[in-house]
């Protein structure tokens, strides 16, 4: 049980770094852990300009098995997509600018400053 309370935090510390990272390059956060019955939950669903973003975050320690931005499949791209559509249809429909799908790698170094990486239209 410690152990996904301590993977909860961390998680919930990189999308509040995510959160941060988009709104200070002037995306607008309008949800976070937005859920659609048991199909899943997007971490953040931004505006950037006229387009609509789905953020999917990651959160890593350094020296971890993977980069976080490995962490996203072709399954979970997919997963998002449908999710996307999901919000589309609760918020009525896509905007002028589209869907964009967006990852957010967070490495937490041991000592230092968290890295944050944005990769736009990524999935």
């Amino acid at each position: 049980m410690k152990t996904s309370k301590a993977r909860n935090a961390l998680g919930k510390y990189g999308e509040d770094l995510a959160a941060r990272r988009l709104t200070e390059t002037g995306m607008t956060v309008l949800a976070r852990n937005w859920r659609s019955g048991r199909t899943g939950e997007i971490d953040i669903v931004a505006r950037d300009g006229d387009a609509l973003v789905v953020c999917e975050v990651k959160t890593r320690r350094t020296g971890a098995f993977e980069h976080p931005m490995a962490a996203v499949t072709p399954a979970k791209a997919q997963r998002l997509r449908g999710l996307a559509e999901r919000w589309l249809q609760e918020h009525g429909g896509a905007p002028p600018g589209g869907v964009r799908i967006d990852l957010i790698g967070v490495l937490l170094p041991d000592r230092g400053a968290p890295v944050v990486e944005h990769a736009r239209g990524a999935a």
